[in-house]
């Protein structure tokens, strides 16, 4: 008998298996999860409102690097067991560079549609002074800018997209982990509505717009989904800075508008999809035991 035929399979060598890649997503919903709920739990028993300047603003601040956090773990522990980088990872390409600011406008676009279509049906009006109001209490447009990228978007995406996405991809379509993501992320955000001073306390838990604005993650799950798709974590962080900047500016809080943003992004998550390249919507066969190893990826 051959030497490859006494070897073991393939499979059983490749250190990308369904049970380490189960272990990884369940450790890094732990870190996620334990890191984000004990310093929104410390903001929450502080009291006060989550602005700059307060003793609840850092604790509320660190509670968005959880996926972040687990994120790196996850990365940290994968080099250190040599294994490859997962198959449905989204390498940089240099045309993420292109396609990152123009996502970005339509996500923006597609907020700012739905506002002017809820005002133009007698909604509440879009004011620029109200706008000109939160960036001065977050210290002016540059510490507004700031902030709004880094805690949400490059707090959270490479975690959720970045790192549980493409280890789900190997056993789920990307509708599927779209709804499952959702869910967690909907979850994951449940104790901001009880720290005052964030967008969740303001509209209410047991609200319309509470709710509206938990459902509201299944389809920004989708969106920050095919962007990175398209273009990897730096088309996913430009997709959600764009939306919760253009929210917050807006400030869309009425149920109506909620509702109307949530159409306008499913439209445009349909129009990308139509246009975009077509992946597998279901599992795919596992990757070679050494394929081609990026360092960017998570």
């Amino acid at each position: 008998m051959s030497p490859s035929q006494t070897t073991a399979p393939a499979h059983s060598e490749n250190p990308a298996t369904p049970a380490r890649r189960r272990g990884d997503l369940i450790l890094f919903l732990v870190i996620a999860f334990g890191m984000s709920w004990a310093c929104w739990g410390t903001a929450i028993g502080l009291g006060g409102p989550a602005t700059p300047g307060t003793p609840t603003y850092t604790p509320f601040l660190l509670g968005a690097f959880g996926p972040l956090a687990g994120a790196l773990v996850i990365r940290i522990r994968r080099r250190r067991r040599r294994e490859p980088v997962p198959e449905h990872a989204v390498r940089f390409r240099p045309a993420a560079l292109l396609w990152a600011p123009l996502l970005m406008v339509a996500a923006s676009g597609a907020v700012l549609g739905a506002a002017v279509i809820g005002h133009a049906a007698g909604d509440t009006a879009l004011s620029w002074s109200d706008s000109r109001d939160v960036m001065q209490d977050m210290g002016g447009p540059a510490a507004f800018l700031v902030s709004m990228i880094i805690s949400g978007p490059l707090s959270e995406e490479p975690g959720w997209r970045g790192t549980a996405y493409p280890r789900m991809r190997a056993t789920m379509g990307r509708f599927r982990i779209a709804l499952v993501l959702g869910v967690i992320w909907a979850v994951w955000h449940l104790p901001l509505f009880f720290v005052d001073g964030t967008v969740q306390h303001d509209l209410g838990l047991a609200t319309p717009g509470g709710v509206l604005f938990a459902a509201g993650n299944i389809p920004m799950a989708m969106l920050v989904t095919c962007a990175y798709d398209r273009a990897g974590v730096l088309a996913s962080i430009a997709v959600h800075f764009a939306v919760n900047t253009t929210m917050i500016l807006l400030d869309v809080h009425t149920p109506a508008t909620q509702a109307l943003i949530m159409g306008c992004q499913i439209v445009l998550i349909a129009v990308l999809l139509l246009t975009g390249r077509r992946p597998a919507t279901g599992p795919t066969p596992a990757a070679p035991a050494h394929p081609a190893r990026t360092p960017a990826q998570l």
